[in-house]
């Protein structure tokens, strides 16, 4: 009985030994997998971060984008190493346990999830830069940062207006200086009797006078676009370098509209 016993016990241990030696090299293999998959996790994420940074004016969304690349990888070595030890019974249960919470917590959080996306779409598409000037629906102003969920603007009167990625992509976007050139447009009116070909050259001549206003690639053009009893009224259209420019694009616009009402007042 008792010779029994320990002939029992010795064949458990044999067994699990036996289960020992063939799973060791598994598992020294599936190590090795796992600890290669980190190696090229970590490097991969150095480069694309490296990468994107050049390309990508957020920086916060430079090294996020990285890290989900690393992630995966890591993921992705895990899923072999389960493999390599036979338990892909495993990796398809986390895999399918991680789909379902994924999509419930998706589904709890899709606004943040939907601006999220929105932002990493305008990151590589790049409709602006940070320093343009935009309109998206009733708000306009200077793009101070892209972040992971909103857009930050700063309005003409100070404001820091933080709009949500997604209102962006689904709305009209308009950029004023996305290729440096912003044209300008008013009305004047000439007094009638006044010679209408000098006044324009006067007028042409007053406006690319202000620092700041193109003269060549894009000339500033004058044309009659009304006839009323008291004159004619002209429309001035000039264009402004943003890139180039040393003052905003509105101070240009102020002593241009000045320098043409002087001369309108001296021919009065």
């Amino acid at each position: 009985m008792i010779r029994n016993f320990f002939s029992d016990i010795l064949n458990e241990v044999i067994q699990y030994y036996d289960g020992v030696v063939v799973v060791i090299p598994r598992l020294i293999m599936a190590v090795i997998v796992i600890t290669l998959a980190w190696i090229i996790a970590r490097l991969i994420r150095n480069i694309t971060n490296r990468k994107l940074k050049k390309r990508m004016e957020d920086p916060l969304l430079a090294e996020f984008l990285a890290t989900m690349v690393r992630a995966l990888i890591i993921i992705i070595g895990v899923s072999i190493a389960f493999k390599v030890l036979g338990l892909s019974g495993v990796t398809a249960s986390i895999l399918a346990g991680a789909g379902i919470t994924a999509f419930i917590i998706g589904f709890a959080l899709r606004d943040i999830g939907e601006n999220f996306l929105a932002g990493i779409l305008m990151a590589f598409k790049r409709p602006f830069r940070v320093g343009d000037f935009v309109e998206t629906g009733p708000i306009r102003g200077r793009v101070v940062a892209l972040n992971i969920r909103d857009t930050q603007l700063k309005t003409p009167d100070g404001k820091d207006v933080f709009v949500p990625n997604a209102n962006i992509i689904k709305n009209p976007l308009i950029n004023y200086t996305i290729d440096g050139f912003l044209r300008f447009d008013f009305v004047v009116n000439v007094p009638k009797g006044a010679s209408h070909e000098a006044v324009m050259k006067d007028i042409e001549a007053a406006v690319e006078s202000v620092e700041g206003v193109i003269r060549r690639r894009r000339k500033t053009e004058l044309y009659v676009s009304a006839i009323n009893p008291g004159g004619t009224g002209l429309t001035v259209s000039f264009w402004i370098d943003t890139f180039r420019s040393k003052t905003t694009s509105e101070k240009i616009r102020s002593e241009v509209m000045i320098k043409v009402q002087n001369v309108i007042e001296n021919l009065q």
